[in-house]
């Protein structure tokens, strides 16, 4: 599993010219599912984004000190089978992506464990499969790319 996550003042999700889904301040997950994830996969992607120290604490002035749960904030998680594209020549080869029959349902269910880790009205998605425009105002810019767990977990 692969996740680019870009700190937001604002994100939406457009589909077919409709806001399907939309944040304020938090954290723009795009994530991207390898063929042979597993739930192990997940538990670990959903804890390190909902941990990572992204955010300035006010109080101390320190710059990387809070997380998105200890601002109140939200999450917007975008499913990207494209984060596992392979160039062959000049062609992307997605292979490795987990296939998208498979995907849908372990999708739904990162999603139902990012609302459960954190609460429910504050993690949102796009719509699983749709052509989506993703508009976001980048925040810093601060994104922490290509957090990974393919290898790490494959290692164990």
């Amino acid at each position: 599993m692969r996740a680019v996550v870009q700190r937001v003042a604002s994100a939406t999700v457009e589909v077919e010219g409709s806001i399907v889904s939309s944040i304020g301040p938090g954290l723009l997950v795009l994530l991207g599912l390898h063929e042979s994830d597993l739930e192990a996969d997940a538990d670990y992607i959903c804890r390190k984004v909902l941990n990572m120290r992204l955010f300035p604490n006010d109080e101390t002035g320190k710059t990387w000190d809070h997380s998105v749960v200890q601002k109140n904030y939200e999450v917007l998680l975008v499913s990207q089978f494209t984060l596992y594209g392979i160039l062959k020549g000049n062609k992307p080869d997605f292979h490795v992506a987990m296939p998208p029959e498979k995907a849908k349902p372990f999708y739904v269910s990162v999603v139902e464990k990012f609302q459960k880790a954190y609460k429910q009205d504050a993690v949102k998605d796009g719509i699983f499969g749709a052509k989506m425009k993703v508009n976001l105002v980048n925040d810093g810019p601060v994104t922490a790319s290509r957090l990974s767990t393919t290898i790490k977990m494959r290692l164990k």
